[in-house]
């Protein structure tokens, strides 16, 4: 059930979310040119048990863009801030996509924040990307999916999306992402999830998760970088699974 539709204001920025159901909370971070509404199946299923919060960041949704680069550090540091304007100790945080690299740097930045952290469908490095990703980047007509979305929703007006598309295509293309050597720094427990057919190879998933302190590994057959909203069935069972306490003792583990 939706709680709340409303607006916080951070770093100056007037930032749209929404609020469903109470709990304890969990951020959802949406993906690149999306928005909370790309959420819809997860927020359904988690706000049963959870406070799911869901913002749009800078230049998505319902948020204003304003002057400068994106980079995903500072889109962290919006998200931190967010969560500090909204009085949060700690959360949840679940990523997808763009959002999976500014929930790592938000887990990285302020471990505090963070209890159990949900990486989905992206790499962390530039070296994890399938190889036919950068000629889908090169495609001049890539990212038109998101232009009619853009034009209904943003206060910038659809005459501003070409500029929030080069700011993104520039974010892809030249910040690489706080590598594997970083991962060791990420305390929370976290779930490394991706499709068996996504923009991220499943090698490179792995060894995010080996790097990892604390990790585990989903690969969920037959999905695309849209896993979520393919089989949202099951990944929200996974992400319940995962978010809701304690595991099994393994019985054969290789790791400790």
């Amino acid at each position: 059930m939706l709680e709340c539709m409303s607006y916080a204001t951070v770093a100056g920025l007037r930032t749209y979310y929404e609020t469903h159901g109470t709990g304890d909370p969990v951020l959802l971070l949406h993906g690149g040119l999306a928005t909370a509404d790309s959420w819809a199946p997860q927020i359904a299923a988690l706000s049963e048990q959870y406070q799911v919060i869901v913002p749009e960041r800078r230049g998505h949704g319902r948020t204003g863009d304003v002057d400068g680069r994106y980079t995903y550090r500072l889109m962290a540091a919006d998200t931190i801030g967010f969560a500090e304007t909204l009085g949060l100790a700690s959360a949840h945080v679940v990523g997808w996509s763009d959002g999976a690299l500014v929930g790592a740097y938000v887990a990285l930045d302020r471990p505090d924040l963070v209890e159990k952290l949900v990486l989905i469908g992206q790499y962390l490095d530039p070296s994890g990307a399938r190889p036919e990703l950068a000629s889908m980047l090169d495609d001049g007509d890539f990212g038109e999916f998101a232009r009619p979305g853009y034009d209904r929703l943003s206060p910038d007006g659809p005459e501003h999306f070409d500029v929030v598309l080069a700011k993104i295509l520039r974010m892809w293309r030249e910040d690489p992402g706080p590598g594997l050597s970083a991962l060791p720094g990420i305390t929370a427990p976290t779930l490394v999830m991706q499709g068996d057919d996504d923009f991220v190879t499943v090698e490179h998933s792995a060894a995010v998760a080996r790097a990892l302190p604390e990790a585990q590994l989903a690969v969920v057959p037959g999905t695309s970088h849209g896993l979520p909203m393919e089989k949202p069935a099951l990944v929200n069972q996974l992400l319940l699974d995962f978010l809701g306490g304690e595991h099994p003792t393994k019985l054969a583990p290789l790791t400790p």
